[in-house]
């Protein structure tokens, strides 16, 4: 994939949208320092571009009734790719799993879990996760309290691409 040139206005832009996706197209140009038209052809262009991947809406996940967050480090008796793929299929299907990372070392994929209780976790733990096809152990830590949540890159430290 070749990258895309970004001047300082689109790491700007980039910045601003990650902080706050809903600020209007003319709060952004203000920003930013240049006109509406053309900063949303920069944000449509960065968009094409797959710079921009979508807006969401961040979630309360406590007020929402997800009290519980687990961290599950899973091995795999197999890693052919095959074998990965099918796994990556089936944690796509379990609406508890909100992010899955494969590392390198002991442990082949990390699952980050939401749950409203112990007790839903356990369910999903002893009756999908460890019955798993392929899934040869896992093992789990529950989190105490996030100290930290900062969703996407540090553009500001971005250095420019293709200048």
């Amino acid at each position: 994939m070749q990258r895309v040139k970004l001047d300082a206005i689109d790491r700007k832009i980039l910045d601003e949208l990650q902080a706050d996706g809903r600020m209007t197209n003319v709060e952004l140009s203000k920003r930013v320092g240049i006109s509406a038209p053309p900063c949303l052809r920069r944000v449509r262009a960065l968009e094409e571009a797959g710079l921009i991947e979508g807006y969401h809406a961040q979630l309360s996940e406590r007020d929402l009734g997800f009290d519980v967050t687990v961290f599950a480090m899973v091995g795999l008796h197999s890693q052919a790719e095959a074998d990965l793929r099918a796994f990556e299929e089936r944690v796509n299907a379990w609406p508890l799993v909100r992010e899955c990372h494969m590392l390198n070392g002991e442990i082949d994929f990390i699952l980050k879990c939401v749950a409203p209780d112990l007790a839903s976790f356990q369910s999903f733990l002893t009756e999908s996760l460890t019955p798993a096809p392929n899934v040869s152990h896992v093992r789990t830590s529950l989190t105490i309290r996030r100290s930290k949540y900062k969703p996407g890159v540090p553009v500001n430290m971005m250095e420019p691409i293709g200048a």
